[in-house]
């Protein structure tokens, strides 16, 4: 007898469809054929055990069990379910010719429990897009699943409760969650909030210019300055995500496995911190089976390098690519897949290896010589990617006593998104419909910045003295231009004056003689 259940393969973001087909004949054996990998083989032990502790047995017949297409490699032990019903149904132990209307995907343990898998949401995607009624998953990923519209999704505790589902013995409760509710619920409530941060007015300007503009910033101060406290709170004065920005966010974490039970869609942008001792493709994904890196992990919201100089430089030169494209393509011999990396990079490092400025009154002191040579370590090409550069200096007492709250996330965010406003209508209007989308001011292209930033004689003159004076480097130019054009947008002023670019000029700390060059 002939079997078919229905599951799926992710790769890359989206999901294909998989036939399991299981076939029971006369003698003995268990074939399974299709690519599968080690986890999907040993799928006959697991099953066995779970089927016996529920009641049932694996058949003493002739199994052949097919996964198709054959010539797609297949991974994961999410496929135990869909084998484990096939083998029912195709040994006559249950009856049903419900299975074509079902996506089942699910691990088995060997009593029988359903554990999670990941890449339910895009599983689910696909089950809606190709018209099945249902998506069957283990409990634990049924709200991440159940984001989807228009598609029932069943989360099941064990084995015993699907097989009864399709006997007609027992009714699964299917999940259901108010999407946009949730959604718009959980966008007020930041985890952390810049009215928690004492003094450092000067960086929360900066760090508003930032996100106003999408614009990378590399923060420069000793130790205990403050530079994690003030990275951690930028998500919270960044725009709301908009719904298809949450979907494709929750997407990315749903593949690598990194959703919380309990939460269906991510309404908060991601923040990623990760150890100066990550490797390259653990920031960028890959593998021999890819997965997504933190890169990916930070789409939609804010990758932070802490202490930039001590991860190593092979690690931090992968990046420039996927900060330029904001997309990570990853090859291998049979494939290809595609990651999406737009986010910030909020980057901080210390002046010196002593972690103080060249001061001597400092507690340890680094030479001119040890300075240069640790800030050196960061490349040019990638520095020429970061917008704002800025040095942190110590909260005085006085601040740190201070019992007047600071300014809430909330109203920062308010003026940052009326400043994004601007610019996706000024970046609409021009679209053009064959050339990359421009979204915001960090994004301008050379041609955009002649266009939208165009300076007056005084301004021009003010930059040029700029430039000589303080040994700018060329590659300042444009980036003072892109940070002018936005501190312009936050005044909602359309043409950029002097003192919008005298504010831009100070933020280019690294480019100037004593520093980088």
């Amino acid at each position: 007898m002939l079997t078919k259940v229905y599951g799926s393969a992710v790769f890359g973001v989206e999901a294909t469809t998989i036939t399991v087909e299981v076939n029971s004949a006369t003698g003995i054996g268990y074939h399974l054929v299709g690519l599968p990998d080690k986890a999907i083989s040993e799928s006959s032990y697991r099953i066995t055990a779970a089927l016996s502790n529920v009641g049932y047995k694996m058949p003493g017949k002739k199994l052949i069990i097919n996964l198709s297409p054959a010539d797609l490699r297949k991974e994961g032990s999410a496929y135990d379910l869909p084998l484990a019903l096939g083998i029912l149904n195709a040994s006559g132990q249950i009856s049903t010719d419900e299975f074509d209307k079902y996506i089942i995907m699910g691990e088995l343990s060997l009593d029988g429990t359903l554990q999670p898998i990941k890449g339910a949401l895009p599983i689910a995607i696909k089950a809606r897009e190709e018209g099945f009624k249902g998506f069957i998953l283990p409990a634990q990923n049924a709200r991440e699943a159940a984001i989807v519209n228009d598609l029932d999704v069943y989360g099941a505790e064990n084995i015993e409760e699907v097989i009864n589902f399709f006997k007609g013995d027992a009714e699964l409760e299917p999940t259901v969650v108010d999407t946009r509710d949730e959604f718009f619920q959980a966008l007020e409530h930041p985890e952390f909030d810049f009215a928690d941060v004492k003094g450092q007015d000067s960086i929360k300007r900066c760090m508003e210019i930032a996100a106003a503009g999408g614009h990378n910033i590399i923060l420069i101060g000793p130790p205990g300055a403050g530079k994690t406290m003030l990275a951690k709170r930028l998500p919270s004065i960044l725009p709301p995500m908009t719904l298809h920005e949450a979907l494709e966010t929750t997407k990315i974490h749903s593949v690598a496995g990194r959703t919380q039970e309990k939460s269906g869609l991510m309404a908060q942008r991601p923040f990623r911190s990760p150890h100066h001792t990550i490797s390259d493709v653990a920031l960028v994904g890959g593998g021999a089976y890819p997965q997504p890196g933190e890169i990916s992990l930070s789409h939609n919201g804010v990758l932070f390098l802490d202490e930039l100089p001590e991860f190593k430089r092979t690690v931090l030169e992968v990046m420039r690519q996927p900060l330029e494209d904001r997309e990570v393509t990853i090859s291998r011999a049979k494939f290809t897949v595609t990651y999406p990396s737009s986010f910030m990079l909020v980057a901080s490092m210390n002046p010196s290896p002593g972690g103080y400025f060249n001061d001597p009154n400092a507690p340890v002191q680094s030479s001119p010589a040890e300075m240069q040579r640790y800030l050196s370590k960061i490349s040019g090409p990638l520095l020429d990617r970061i917008d704002i550069h800025i040095e942190v200096t110590p909260v005085p007492f006085e601040k740190l006593t201070d019992d007047q709250r600071a300014e809430r996330s909330t109203e920062i965010r308010k003026r940052v998104t009326a400043a994004r406003d601007i610019q996706t209508a000024r970046f609409s209007a021009a679209a053009d419909k064959n050339a990359v989308r421009t979204h915001y001011n960090a994004q301008m292209s050379t041609k955009d910045i002649r266009k939208y930033c165009v300076l007056d004689d005084a301004s021009k003159e003010m930059l040029k003295n700029a430039m000589e004076r303080l040994n700018l480097s060329a590659r300042a130019y444009d980036r003072i231009l892109k940070v002018a054009r936005t501190i312009a947008d936050l005044e909602a002023t359309e043409d950029i004056n002097g003192t919008h670019i005298a504010e831009a000029i100070q933020y280019r700390s690294l480019d100037r003689d004593g520093w980088l060059g």
